[in-house]
C-alpha cells in the first residue's frame, strides 16, 4: 500500500492487499434511521441522453403504484432532478441527520443543488470529492421507509459510477441510450461495466426514439433508424421503453410538473422494476 493511499480504491490504479476484498466490503451502511428496500439506478455511457428523465418518470411510475420512492441525484455537477420536481426549497437537517425534500406526491428528493446557497451556483469539486458528496447522500440522508430509490448516476464509468457500484447495494440499473449508432458502442461500454462490477442490468431505454405527427400521428425517427433492438439482442437485454421526443413532456419538466406526465412509454420499465 502506497504511503500517499487514500483508501478509495475507485480513484487508484495500485494493486495492494485492499484488492482483495470481496465487493461486499466495501458497502457502506445507510443511516441508522434509513430503511431502503430496493435501488435502482440510473446509467448510460455519455451524457445528454435523457437519465434524468427516466429517472424522474420513472419515480413517478412507481409512486403512482402507491409504493414510496425515493431519488438520489448523484449527478453532482448537473444536477436537474430537483427542477423537474419544482423544488427549490434547501434540505434541512438536525442532530439526527439530513432529511431529503419531498416532492409534491410525496417523492423524497437529495441533491446538492438543494445544499446549495444559489441552486445555479456551479459545482467546482474534484473527483474524490464528488464522489464522497455520493457517498454522503447514502450514508448521511434519513431515507425513512423506501420501497425504491432511483439513483440518478453522471455520465460516463468514472469516480462517481465506481463509488455508487462499491458503496450502494444497487440491485440492478437501467441503461438510457438514443438511437445513433455510435451510442450503441458507448452502451457496450456501460454494460460491460455493469457487468465486471456484477450488476444486473434491468434493460434499455431509448430516449429520442421518434417524435409523433400532431396530425395523422405517424412515428417519425428524427435521429436516424434504432438500432436498440440490436444492441439488446447483443448483450441478451430487453428493451424496457422507447421514449419520444414530446413538447409536453419537455414542458412538465422545464415547469417543474414531471408528476403530472401522460403516457405508457415506462411502463414496462415500472412493471419490471416493481417484480423485484
Amino acid at each position: 500500500m502506497s504511503e500517499e493511499c487514500t483508501h478509495d480504491c475507485s480513484s487508484c490504479s495500485q494493486n495492494c492487499s485492499s484488492r482483495e476484498k470481496s465487493p461486499k466490503d466495501f458497502l457502506e451502511q445507510p443511516h441508522e434511521l434509513s430503511c431502503i428496500k430496493k435501488v435502482i439506478g440510473v446509467v448510460s455511457g455519455k451524457g445528454g441522453v435523457g437519465k434524468s428523465l427516466v429517472t424522474g418518470m420513472l419515480s413517478v411510475l412507481m409512486r403512482r403504484k402507491e409504493y414510496h420512492v425515493a431519488v438520489l441525484d448523484a449527478d453532482i455537477t448537473g444536477p436537474s432532478v430537483p427542477k423537474m420536481f419544482g423544488i427549490h426549497e434547501h434540505a434541512c437537517g438536525d442532530e439526527s441527520g439530513i432529511y431529503p425534500a419531498k416532492t409534491k406526491t410525496g417523492i423524497d428528493v437529495m441533491s446538492v443543488n438543494l445544499l446549495l446557497e444559489n441552486e445555479s451556483d456551479p459545482v467546482i469539486w474534484r473527483g474524490p470529492v464528488i464522489a464522497g458528496t455520493v457517498k454522503q447522500f447514502w450514508t448521511d440522508v434519513i431515507w425513512n421507509d423506501v420501497d425504491f430509490m432511483f439513483v440518478d448516476m453522471p455520465p460516463g464509468t468514472g469516480d462517481v459510477a465506481l463509488t455508487v457500484f462499491q458503496s450502494i447495494p444497487v440491485d440492478g440499473i437501467i441503461i438510457v441510450t438514443s438511437p445513433q449508432e455510435l451510442v450503441s458502442m458507448i452502451v457496450e461500454k456501460a454494460v460491460n461495466m455493469a457487468k465486471m462490477m456484477n450488476i444486473p442490468i434491468l434493460g434499455l431505454v431509448e430516449n429520442y426514439s421518434y417524435i409523433e405527427c400532431p396530425d395523422c400521428g405517424k412515428k417519425m425517427p428524427v435521429f436516424g433508424e434504432s438500432h436498440i433492438d440490436e444492441t439488446a439482442q447483443k448483450f441478451g437485454l430487453d428493451v424496457l421503453g422507447r421514449l419520444p421526443i414530446d413538447p409536453q413532456l419537455a414542458k412538465n419538466c422545464d415547469g417543474g410538473v414531471i408528476e403530472l406526465f401522460e403516457g405508457n412509454w415506462l411502463d414496462k420499465a415500472a412493471d419490471k422494476i416493481e417484480t423485484l
